[in-house]
C-alpha cells in the first residue's frame, strides 16, 4: 500500500511548493503538472501518477480542485480509481475514500456540487426567459446590421470584391462574412 501524490498548478508562474511539501511528507512518490489547467485532459504528471498506482495504493492530492476542475471530472477519476481498487485522499478537505465515511463525504460533496450546478442552470434559464419577455435581445450582438449585410452581399456578389478585402474593411474574419451573407439569402 503506497501513497502516490499529485500536485498541479495552472500556470508556470504559480508556486507549487506548498503542495509538494505537504505531499512529500506523506507520499512515497509525488508527480506534478505545472502550467496545466484542471480541465486539460492531457496532463503528463497525472497520467504518470495513474500509471504508477497499483491495487491497494492511494492517490493523494493537496486539494480536490488540484485533481479536476469539474465535479464530473473528479467523480470520473475517483470511479476509475475505485474500479482499479485504488483509494483517493484529499489532504485539505480530509477526504479518504479508503473509509466508508470518506467515501460518503466525497459523494455528498459531489451531490451538493451537482445541485448547485442545476440551480445555476435554472436561474440562468429563468433570467434569459425574463429578458426575452421584456423584449431584451439575449446573446452576442450581431456583427453587422441588416443594412451592412446587404452592402457586403452587394460588394461581393455584384461588385465582385474579394471576400478577404471586404472582411478586412469591416475588421472581421472572412468566415463571419460568409455566415452573415447566408442570412441575407444571397450565396
Amino acid at each position: 500500500m503506497t501513497k502516490v501524490g499529485y500536485a498541479r498548478v495552472s500556470t508556470v508562474d504559480q508556486n507549487i511548493d506548498l503542495q509538494m511539501m505537504a505531499l512529500r511528507g506523506i507520499c512515497a512518490r509525488v508527480f506534478e503538472d505545472q502550467g496545466f489547467s484542471g480541465s486539460t485532459k492531457a496532463r503528463p504528471g497525472l497520467n504518470a501518477a495513474m500509471r504508477a498506482l497499483k491495487p491497494g495504493d492511494t492517490l493523494v492530492v493537496w486539494r480536490l480542485d488540484r485533481l479536476g476542475r469539474s465535479i464530473q471530472d473528479l467523480i470520473r477519476i475517483i470511479e476509475r480509481l475505485r474500479k482499479r481498487r485504488i483509494d483517493f485522499q484529499s489532504v485539505t478537505e480530509n477526504i479518504d475514500t479508503g473509509s466508508a465515511g470518506g467515501l460518503l463525504v466525497f459523494h455528498l460533496l459531489a451531490a451538493m456540487a451537482e445541485f448547485e450546478r442545476q440551480l445555476i442552470r435554472e436561474r440562468t434559464k429563468a433570467g434569459i426567459a425574463a429578458a426575452k419577455a421584456k423584449g431584451t435581445r439575449v446573446g452576442r450582438r450581431p456583427a453587422f446590421t441588416d443594412e451592412e449585410r446587404q452592402v457586403i452581399s452587394h460588394a461581393i456578389h455584384i461588385a465582385g470584391e474579394r471576400l478577404a478585402d471586404v472582411a478586412r474593411r469591416y475588421h472581421v474574419h472572412p468566415r463571419t462574412i460568409t455566415r452573415h451573407i447566408g442570412r441575407t439569402g444571397s450565396t
